[in-house]
Formats: C-alpha cells, structure tokens, sequence
C-alpha cells in the first residue's frame, strides 16, 4: 500500500497543489512512525485529498461507497484519486456501516498505520462544528494510538454540495498537538469517558478551526434542514 500511495502522491500531491495552493502548517506533529488517528473537521467531499497532501505518511480513509460510483468522467477521476491513496469503500446499508467501519480501521491501526477520520460523521451543514461521535474515542482508547487534531479552511468553497465543478481556492491545513486522553485511559468500554474523550478532540480541533462548537450531531441539522425546519 505505502509504495502504491507513495506514486500516486508524487503525481496527485503536485497537481493538486497546483490548482489549490495548500497551506499546511504543524506537520511536526505527526509521530513519523506507529498507529495514529488524525481526527479533522468535515467541510466538503474533497477534504481527504487535501489532508493526504499535506501530510508527511499515507493517510487511510473510510470513504462512503457512494464515492466510488463510476458514472461520470468527474466520478472516475476521483475514483480512481481515492483508490490510489489507498481508501476503503464501506457499505453505508443499516446493519453493514458500523460494524465494518470499525474492523478496517481496527485493522489500520494495529498495522501501525495512520487513519483519519471526520468525528462529525458527516460535512457541516453551515461551517459550524458540530457533535463528535463517539466512535473516535472508542478506537482511540481501544489501540491506544495518539489522536492528532486537523483543521481545514477553504474546501467549502471548492466543492460545496450541489456543485459538480469544483472551482479554484486556497486552503489551508493544520496539524496540532496529540490531544491528551489519558484521564479516559483504559474506559473505552464505558459511555461517559468516551463522550468526554470525544468532546476533548472535538475542542482541539475547534481551537485550530476558530469554529464555533454547536452540541449537536451534524446529521440530526441536516435532517431538519431537509424536512425545511429549524436550523439548529
């Protein structure tokens, strides 16, 4: 996989570059070697290809099946992106997601590889942060690798929803310190230390953003949004 991700970075790294300057910042944060979650807001569908750009490792992750529908030149070329940067497809059915999201990126960690992760679960409706899900801390908690937190700016404005032309912008990277989850060391399987956990990621990755943090879960916004309700 590393030899595989390492070609096509050095082919999609410079292009992307190219037509989105990336600013990244705080890569030094990144363990160079061992399990590690990059946990980072969700702003637009592109966002894993700018945080495998600007990142010193390979990067695994879960992308939704959907994204690798082949029915246009647009889909294909992304595709065949995600494919070669090594992410996985999963099978968002209701019985299937959950289960399988977990083993692959159990899997990912314990080869000592990086996964990243959007713990908002889905793109912010509003560019607003919304409540983490609690799956992060869970694997987290479980491996026992560091989380790195990750801010992105400016994808929003690249490839919002409803767009199939992605336009030209700036954007911009960051990494910050692994998030301190030692009070909730060895409680993964208990409720509270995972929502808290969770909730400690989630005001680090605030902190890098400059978001503003909305207790509640982006889908459940969404939903309303949807049905032409209140917004949150």
């Amino acid at each position: 996989m590393v030899s595989l991700y390492g070609a096509a970075k050095t082919v999609v790294a410079p292009a992307t570059r190219m037509v989105w300057p990336v600013k990244a910042e705080g890569a030094h944060h990144v363990p160079r070697t061992g399990g590690l979650i990059l946990a980072a807001n969700h702003l637009a569908l592109i966002d894993p290809l700018f945080i495998g750009v600007a990142c010193p490792r390979p990067v695994r992750f879960i992308a939704k099946q959907e994204l690798f529908d082949e029915g246009t030149l647009a889909r294909r070329t992304f595709t065949r992106v995600l494919r070669g940067l090594g992410q996985l497809s999963v099978d968002r059915r209701p019985g299937q997601s959950a289960q399988e999201a977990m083993d692959n990126s159990l899997g990912v960690l314990e080869r000592g590889e990086v996964f990243g992760i959007f713990p908002e679960g889905t793109r912010s409706p509003d560019g607003r942060l919304y409540k983490g899900q609690t799956g992060l801390a869970w694997l987290a908690l479980t491996t026992g690798v560091p989380v790195v937190p990750v801010a992105l700016a400016g994808t929003e404005r690249i490839l919002p929803p409803g767009r199939r032309v992605p336009s030209f912008n700036r954007v911009g990277v960051r990494f910050g310190e692994p998030v301190d989850l030692s009070p909730w060391k060895g409680r993964a399987d208990r409720a509270r230390p995972r929502r808290e956990a969770t909730d400690a990621i989630m005001e680090a990755i605030a902190k890098l953003s400059g978001q503003e943090r909305i207790a509640r879960y982006a889908s459940s916004v969404k939903a309303e949004l949807e049905q032409g309700g209140p917004r949150a």
